[in-house]
Order: C-alpha cells, then sequence, then structure tokens
C-alpha cells in the first residue's frame, strides 16, 4: 500500500481531528490508519521493554555482581600491591628489631646469673663504702613474655655515696630498674642517710618456656 503526499496529509489530518475522548478499542478498525500505526508501535515498545526485563533481568543482576567483585578485587590489589612495595623497607625494619631484640635479651639475666647479680650489687655498695642493711628476692612475678624478678635493697650512707651507688645500679651490665625509692637520715642524725629501694630485673621467656611459667606469681 503506497501513500502519496496527498493521502499521508489525508491521514495526519484525520489524526489531528481525533477526539481522543472518544476513542473506544472495540472500534480500533475504524481508527486513522497513523494512529492504529501509532498503538502499534507502542504496543510493541512495551512488549519489548517486557521482554528485556524478563528476559535481561538476570544477566544484569549478574553483570552487577561481577561489576562489584570487580572493584572489590581491584581494592585488594592496589593494597597489596602498597605492600609490596613497602616490602623491603619492612623487612629492614623487622631485621633491625631482631637486632635490638637480641641485644636486648642480653642485657637480661638468666636464673642462674641472679646470684651473681646480687653479688654485683652488693660489691656497688662495697666500693661506694655503704652499710648495707637489706639486699634480698622478692618471689617472682611472670608476665606475658617475660618474668620479673623483685628486690629489695636498703643501705646506709653518705648523701654522695647513696648517689653513685643508684648510678652503679643502673650501669650494670644486666638490666636492673630501681622504683620506690626512700631516703631518710638514720637516727634523726643528717649525716648518715638509708635508701630504700625496690630493684626490678626480668627474664625473657622463651615459647617453650611458657608453659612452665603460666600461673608462676606470688605464693
Amino acid at each position: 500500500m503506497r501513500f502519496n503526499r496527498e493521502r499521508w496529509a489525508l491521514e495526519w489530518q484525520r489524526l489531528r481531528d481525533v477526539d481522543w475522548r472518544d476513542l473506544d478499542v472495540k472500534e480500533a478498525g475504524s481508527w486513522p490508519w497513523l494512529l492504529k500505526a501509532l498503538c502499534g508501535c507502542l504496543a510493541l515498545l512495551a512488549a519489548l521493554s517486557v521482554m528485556m526485563w524478563l528476559v535481561v533481568s538476570e544477566q544484569r543482576e549478574a553483570v552487577m555482581a561481577a561489576q562489584r567483585q570487580e572493584a572489590r578485587l581491584l581494592s585488594e590489589y592496589r593494597s597489596k600491591a602498597s605492600q609490596a612495595a613497602f616490602l623491603p623497607e619492612m623487612r629492614e625494619q623487622l631485621a633491625t628489631l631482631e637486632e635490638q631484640m637480641g641485644r636486648f635479651r642480653t642485657m637480661l639475666p638468666t636464673d642462674a646469673e641472679i646470684p651473681s647479680l646480687l653479688d654485683s650489687i652488693s660489691d656497688a655498695a662495697v666500693d661506694n663504702r655503704l652499710t648495707i642493711e637489706t639486699i634480698r628476692l622478692r618471689p617472682t612475678q611472670a608476665q606475658a613474655h617475660y618474668v620479673e624478678q623483685p628486690l629489695d635493697i636498703q643501705v646506709r650512707g653518705g648523701y654522695h655515696q647513696l648517689a653513685r651507688f643508684s648510678a652503679d645500679i643502673a650501669s650494670l651490665p644486666r638490666m636492673v630498674t630501681q622504683h620506690d625509692f626512700s631516703l631518710e637520715p638514720v637516727d634523726g642524725r643528717g649525716d648518715a642517710l638509708r635508701l630504700s629501694l625496690l630493684a626490678r630485673t626480668y627474664r625473657y621467656v622463651e615459647e617453650g618456656d611458657q608453659a612452665s611459667t603460666e600461673g608462676a606469681g606470688e605464693p
């Protein structure tokens, strides 16, 4: 069926003269040709839209899930690439920390070295001409990665002698920390002073010794 310009003009005029409020689907056969073609196109578009929604919805969800996974994997890749870039520096820092930890462990006395440590503290008091009143061990206290060994120290002497004694303890090869200082005159005289302090030394706990020290503490 061919349409010339006059026929197109006639159909267009019929479409413009349609009263849209009086349209009845039951009389669709008598509608203008352009109106029927327009309704057919709209019905085709609606059918295609429904088909696309029914057929493509599952694929669309799969594509969206793949896109989310791609974004997640890309983020993980960037994070791991950043960590890999700093890996040599982190290994160098770890080697430095292990070296420092090794030096630190050499400063911690073993159980067998505790008596010699007490002798070193006594020698420091004698060298500074102090009178030793008390140097005794307290019960050990087990921590997560080390065992703490407290010591009660009480000596008498002059102010400068006591200061040198404290400095000598701090400079011992084995680590000894000093706490709870108490300084008071002896018998009310100012020339002789009594120094009381709590010293602590530490022993590193190896993994094999962890079970044996667990639960240790003051009786």
